[in-house]
């Protein structure tokens, strides 16, 4: 990253104007093919992943209207959430091309991952579709194709944080942006989780008498069990999952995710504002699309407890205790926080007999604890290596 930065040009003048005038500058300015690793003026880095951050926003906000439609509507090819969703995508496979073509903002590796992921992601939507015209509904969030769409969306931010980082100067601006790209990746990973958010409610829904799905999408989901609409079909459609599932992915693979954020950004708390961040998105677009007639989830307030234990073990002043300890703090921390959850009601639905969490096994507390511990030790050794690789190198070339 320091050769990179060490190679760019003398600071080009931005020019004046809104986004669209930028646009046009920069094509008239850069719009050359080149390799990928050109020195890159200031102020295209910053538009460039500027709209990166926009494309990414669009996306998720599709991906949330998406999962509460298809616990309300029959799937449809074209409705307004994929809609929203291409939006983002349109958006992301042009920055990609841009990327290629001038090889501008982006190093060898980003651009790779970058262009295997958005390739991933545009292979896996066709294969979803003929997937449920086979399959049916494919109620589950973690069927093989759904899970390409999350791979490849997860590989393609992993290439922008990778371009970023190794592009923008060392400062307030990089960090923030470094922290909305991972908090973005943060709801990409955990997305699937949500199927289990909203299917609690679902269920309650339905043995209340007040089912947030249309009669339609019940029939076709009893259709697809081969029997009538009961209890057990709703909970075919809406949990479908198995409850150990849940807190492996929600505490132990989001802790591992925010332990290779904060050990990337450096600064104290990265973990906890990742979390909180991504937390405070989806209370904010929970009153909205339940006051627009769509189904509730719950909200995983609890993984906010989970990044304050990867930053509590970063304080610790002797790396070799982070993994150990790390894996205590995160259990602890982690588990606690989504028990204490589930015994709160949440008020705002107005009925006290609703859950606010999903099913939880607890017997994964262990071994949550042992795999972030193990996970967490192998990357201190990893990441040890990897400076003492780059400090011979260094000696080496110098």
């Amino acid at each position: 990253m320091t050769d990179q930065l060490a190679a760019m040009p003398p600071t080009e003048r931005a020019p004046l104007g809104g986004p669209v005038t930028k646009t046009r500058v920069f094509f008239q300015r850069h719009w050359q093919r080149r390799r990928p690793g050109q020195p890159t003026p200031d102020w295209v880095v910053s538009f460039i992943y500027r709209t990166w951050l926009l494309a990414l926003l669009f996306k998720v906000l599709g991906s949330s209207w998406d999962m509460s439609w298809h616990f309300m509507w029959i799937r449809d090819d074209f409705a307004p959430p994929h809609l929203l969703n291409s939006v983002g995508t349109a958006m992301v496979c042009t920055l990609v091309i841009i990327h290629t073509y001038t090889g501008m903002g982006c190093t060898r590796r980003a651009l790779r991952l970058m262009q295997v992921g958005t390739v991933t992601f545009l292979l896996a939507a066709p294969l979803d579709v003929l997937n449920h015209r086979i399959s049916g509904l494919d109620l589950t969030a973690w069927s093989p194709t759904h899970a390409m769409l999350y791979i490849g969306t997860g590989v393609m931010i992993l290439g922008a944080i990778d371009g970023w980082l190794s592009y923008r100067r060392p400062g307030k601006t990089r960090t923030l942006t470094l922290v909305a790209l991972w908090a973005f990746l943060l709801e990409t990973v955990y997305f699937a989780n949500g199927q289990q958010e909203y299917g609690i409610l679902a269920l309650r829904a339905w043995e209340r008498g007040e089912p947030g799905a249309e009669p339609s999408l019940l029939r076709f989901a009893a259709e697809d069990l081969g029997r009538d609409v009961d209890r057990q079909a709703v909970i075919h459609f809406a949990l479908p999952i198995p409850d150990w599932v849940y807190p492996l992915w929600g505490i132990g693979v989001v802790a591992l995710l925010l332990i290779a954020a904060r050990a990337m950004v450096r600064v104290p708390w990265t973990a906890t504002a990742i979390a909180g961040a991504y937390v405070a998105y989806r209370a904010t677009i929970w009153p909205p699309l339940v006051a627009a007639g769509f189904p509730p989830s719950t909200v995983p307030f609890y993984l906010v407890f989970v990044g304050l234990a990867v930053d509590m073990a970063f304080l610790l002043p002797a790396a070799r205790l982070r993994a150990p300890l790390g894996g205590v703090l995160v259990s602890a921390l982690g588990f606690g926080a989504l028990w204490v959850q589930s015994q709160l009601r949440p008020w705002l639905l107005g009925d006290i007999h609703t859950e606010s969490a999903p099913p939880v096994d607890y017997w994964t507390l262990p071994v949550v604890l042992v795999a972030v511990a193990l996970s967490w030790a192998a990357l201190e050794r990893l990441a040890t290596q990897l400076r003492v690789t780059t400090a011979a190198g260094g000696a080496i070339g110098g």
